[in-house]
């Protein structure tokens, strides 16, 4: 498997869904509850793996996509990623997941911003993690704030 580990997280769950998450340094410490479409109790000021992913995936992406910019020399200033996952059953009535990921890069010709945002999506740790198992849709926006 890996043999330069550049990184290391770690986080402990208690209580799945509906219970509560934190860090290894305890700078996460969050409650989890189930959204009331699923059955759950929808704790106000709780939060649920979905928007984690989403929040995680959008972080790391922006990150690629800023990398890849630098790469040829242009800003990356002003970049927004939005990244929604949603949840739902496949064929086989298994929950599974699907993303979207709207990015924003200002100041550059449409044709530009997309050729960054596919070289990120081929870069990011996220993206590979998830080649071929869940879809990942992009959008291309390059408009200014």
């Amino acid at each position: 498997m890996t043999t330069n580990i550049m990184h290391s997280a770690q986080a402990k769950s208690v209580g799945g869904r509906d219970g509560q998450i934190t860090s290894d340094n305890d700078v996460l410490n969050l409650e989890l509850t189930m959204p009331k479409h699923l059955g759950g109790r929808a704790r106000e000021g709780a939060t649920n793996p979905e928007q984690l992913f989403a929040a995680g995936y959008a972080a790391c992406f922006g990150n690629a996509v800023i990398y890849v910019a630098r790469q040829a020399k242009v800003s990356a200033e002003g970049i927004t990623v939005d990244a929604t996952v949603d949840l739902f059953t496949d064929e086989a009535k298994l929950p599974t997941l699907g993303v979207t990921l709207h990015v924003n890069l200002p100041g550059l010709s449409q044709e530009q911003a997309e050729e960054i945002v596919a070289t990120a999506h081929k870069t990011c740790p996220y993206s590979r993690a998830v080649r071929g198992n869940i879809d990942v849709a992009l959008t291309v926006t390059t408009t200014e704030a």
